[in-house]
């Protein structure tokens, strides 16, 4: 296996016989995305699209869980409307901007992408493991919408790709009730 240097220790990337896995490495955090983990992961995606020595990429999380989704308690303690130097107009569209390079990048991929979720998945985490072309869950792992719970609508597709999966009937009763959803569960829907 080759270790690849993502600038960052947010996220940790290793290319073994063709395979690319990109581990989410804040465990103490459950994984929560970091602006330094969304940029590295931009760019390793990026980057795997066009390399011929990655036949496939593998996503997962570092610890016990897969991915808390975006970082509440450091967007809390900004609360000024602003990240940074950004007013909240260039912070949207940066977002949005994250959102197509992470999320619509792993959907979009032309190699196949898979998800590997030793444990709970929430928010923007969950919507980056929909937009995977497969997923592969621990027994005791669990999925979250959590957006209600928060007061934000869901984002980096997450909605598009549950209605997918799962149909647009079940995709909302899981948005707008934010429930957890067990392994046993997800492979049922």
């Amino acid at each position: 296996a080759t270790t690849l240097d993502t600038g960052t220790n947010d996220l940790l990337a290793t290319l073994d016989s063709g395979v690319l896995t990109l581990t989410l490495n804040r465990p103490d955090a459950r994984n929560a995305m970091s602006l330094p983990m969304n940029q590295a992961l931009q760019e390793q995606l990026a980057a795997a699209e066009f390399n011929p020595a990655v036949r496939c990429v593998v996503l997962t999380g570092a610890g016990k869980g897969f991915c808390a989704g975006g970082d509440v308690k450091g967007m809390a303690a900004r609360g000024d409307g602003t990240v940074g130097e950004l007013t909240i107009d260039q912070a949207i569209h940066r977002q949005r901007a994250n959102q197509r390079a992470t999320a619509g990048k792993l959907f979009k991929m032309p190699k196949p992408t898979l998800a590997a979720l030793p444990g709970a998945a929430a928010g923007a985490g969950l919507a980056l493991a929909l937009a995977c072309d497969l997923r592969i869950m621990a027994s005791n792992a669990i999925l979250t919408t959590a957006f209600a719970r928060v007061g934000f609508p869901g984002d980096y597709g997450g909605s598009y790709f549950m209605t997918q999966l799962v149909g647009s009937a079940k995709a909302r009763e899981l948005y707008f009730l934010s429930d957890r959803v067990a392994a046993d569960e997800a492979l049922r829907l």
